[in-house]
């Protein structure tokens, strides 16, 4: 099992928050349905102000290619895209197109 941490930001209204997060409540059962048959096993998503955090915990077998390649072809998930996207916009440093940014570990405890 891997996990990835990845950002994005919202767009600063208080409304569009609010409708975003309505959204998350009742996810599409097609949008739940492709993100686990793409080996995503654990999705969480935190907000701090307008900026989310996602964290992915995946099989082994996963790659972000794959599962953007089956999302490319999914009508039911490219229109959730596209909704999500009247509410999200890009963090500063995202190279153009890119939307989650996978975040870099720099520190782990041990147990």
């Amino acid at each position: 099992m891997r996990r990835f941490c990845l950002a994005l930001d919202l767009k600063d209204d208080p409304k569009l928050i609010a409708e975003y997060e309505a959204y998350h409540h009742q996810v599409w059962p097609d949008v739940l349905r492709s993100i686990h048959d793409s080996g995503i096993s654990r999705m969480e998503i935190y907000r701090a102000g307008n900026r989310l955090f996602m964290i992915i915990e995946v099989s082994d077998d996963f790659s972000f290619e794959r599962k953007s390649q089956a999302d490319a072809i999914n009508p039911a998930v490219q229109q959730w895209e596209r909704l999500m996207w009247e509410y999200q916009q890009a963090l500063p440093f995202a190279k153009p197109g890119e939307k989650w940014v996978v975040l870099e570990k720099i520190f782990e405890t041990e147990n």
